[in-house]
């Protein structure tokens, strides 16, 4: 059995997954104090393990919103979490619990966890995009993760776009910034607000941009959406699909895409229980 943990910009999920890959139990946590001090993160941390951790544990997988060196499992500059720089995690936790630990960027682990879930398709490629607080991306090509030189290919948020960049106008940002969560706008949309219609409309215009980078930069033979906006998924799609089409200059190359939406909040975790060193 291996443990598998996803340290999010608003949560920590932790769940066993047994030897033929199947999630045996999950539970999500608040995540870490904007200002707490590394050692109470780790302490945080290493109780929440402690928590599911068994004799029959033989390895852990950890995803965390950071660039880091998966070999030596040094985390640095971690997104939400100010007081990681250049913590050796994998090292603290060895020496903690025993067993071998593997740590990769969280949006990775999402992209492994959802070819896990999609694997009888068998998509050459696949771009797993997270949208949340943030928009993360990883991709697994022929069955394996491409990290890039610090487990950060795919950070497609990041890219300037407009006044600021892609990830402040198709993560939580966009609706914020509306005075709003995407959850109150999913709602209002359900009750036939014109105005929800219309914001959601702006945010599939928006997601069409990005997705045209990940289109234009790596093809990708499928996209899985996840995150908690992916919820709202039918709300924006025809939105997305539209703006899309209207700027690709490869329509044929969307007709073969193929689209998923993922809402599992387990995915995450599967993956990051999965990791390879």
């Amino acid at each position: 059995m291996r443990l598998g943990i996803d340290i999010g910009g608003t949560t920590i999920g932790i769940g066993r997954i047994d030897d033929s890959g199947l999630l045996l139990d999950s539970s999500f946590h608040g995540s870490f104090p904007k200002d707490a001090s590394l050692e109470k993160t780790l302490e945080v941390l290493k109780s929440l393990i402690g928590s599911c951790f068994s004799q029959d544990v033989a390895g852990i997988g950890l995803g965390i919103p950071s660039a880091l060196d998966r070999q030596t499992g040094l985390v640095y500059n971690a997104i939400n979490i100010p007081s990681w720089k250049n913590v050796p995690l994998k090292t603290i936790l060895e020496e903690h619990f025993g067993v071998p630990v593997r740590i990769n960027n969280d949006s990775n682990c999402f992209a492994l966890g959802a070819y896990a879930h999609f694997k009888e398709e068998n998509p050459a490629s696949l771009a797993g995009i997270t949208l949340g607080t943030g928009v993360g991306m990883g991709l697994v090509i022929n069955g394996e993760l491409y990290n890039g030189n610090n487990t950060g290919a795919g950070e497609i948020g990041c890219i300037s776009y407009l006044d600021a960049d892609l990830e402040t106008y198709c993560s939580s940002h966009f609706f914020s910034a509306h005075g709003l969560t995407c959850k109150q706008a999913a709602e209002a949309m359900e009750r036939g607000d014109s105005d929800a219609k219309k914001l959601f409309d702006e945010f599939g215009m928006h997601l069409a941009r990005m997705m045209a980078v990940v289109l234009y930069a790596y093809d990708p033979e499928m996209i899985v959406f996840g995150g908690g906006i992916s919820r709202a998924f039918p709300y924006f799609k025809a939105s997305m699909m539209e703006h899309l089409r209207q700027g690709f200059i490869y329509p044929a190359s969307l007709d073969k895409l193929k689209i998923r939406q993922l809402v599992c909040d387990d995915t995450a975790l599967l993956g990051a229980a999965n990791l390879e060193s």
